[in-house]
């Protein structure tokens, strides 16, 4: 059976038709970007020019440090609840005994999750941008607008969320509670910030060359972490696991 992209649309469908109807995923895709984007912002708003530059520059990186944790906790908290939540519901084992292939299910799953937390990312960003563009002093102003940490933002936004998704639903197809999974797909998601974090900082000095390089490594952690849990998902032991 090939690959269908058409069967790959159905799952993603059905997984946003399923986020509407879920409150608490509607709670978490609204209440964690609301608590990431208002202490960065009230921060850079009490940020004064005046400021000692190692402080100041410090105060810049953390707050735009706040806008890459969304793609990383977002994503892990849907991602947690994308197995074993439908596991415990009793609506795995209707997809899975269906003619579908486990990639398309799998990258199904990840649009599902990846297209609702790159629309909440930037859109957060984009009004953090906004607030910070009419508010803020204008040597914050110019800080946060330097080139090299827009770049950072836009380019590591979707290679987190990918890494969170994969590590997440690795996780969850292997957990037997939610809650359970959620918290190790949240601890998972937080290691690649580490670098981004040196960057936003200035302890690497975010150029373009090391922002692409660093964005390639992360890109290629995603393609391994997709093969992975493509190989170790085990279909016959999710649908035994439902009817046990």
């Amino acid at each position: 059976m090939s690959f269908s992209w058409g069967r790959v649309g159905a799952i993603l469908h059905k997984e946003l038709r399923d986020y509407r109807r879920n409150r608490f995923v509607i709670a978490s895709m609204a209440t964690l970007p609301l608590i990431f984007v208002i202490v960065p912002v009230v921060q850079l708003l009490l940020l004064k020019a005046s400021v000692d530059s190692p402080k100041f520059d410090t105060r810049i990186g953390l707050s735009l440090l706040y806008m890459l944790i969304i793609p990383a906790i977002v994503p892990a908290t849907l991602a947690a609840y994308s197995v074993v939540g439908e596991r415990e519901q009793g609506t795995l084992e209707p997809i899975l005994i269906t003619p579908i292939r486990r990639e398309e299910f799998l990258i199904g799953k990840a649009l599902a999750i990846l297209v609702p937390t790159l629309g909440i990312a930037y859109l957060v960003f984009g009004i953090f941008l906004g607030v910070v563009a009419l508010f803020a002093q204008p040597a914050v102003e110019s800080a946060v607008f330097e080139g090299s940490h827009l770049l950072v933002q836009l380019l590591f936004t979707p290679l987190l969320a990918g890494w969170s998704i994969w590590v997440g639903i690795a996780i969850s197809a292997r957990s037997a509670d939610v809650r359970a999974a959620q918290q190790l797909g949240t601890l998972a998601s937080l290691p690649p910030l580490g670098i981004v974090a040196l960057m936003s900082f200035n302890v690497l000095t975010p150029t373009l060359g090391l922002a692409l390089g660093l964005a390639a490594a992360l890109l290629l952690l995603d393609v391994l972490g997709w093969q992975a849990v493509a190989a170790m998902f085990d279909r016959e032991r999710l649908v035994a696991g439902v009817r046990h």
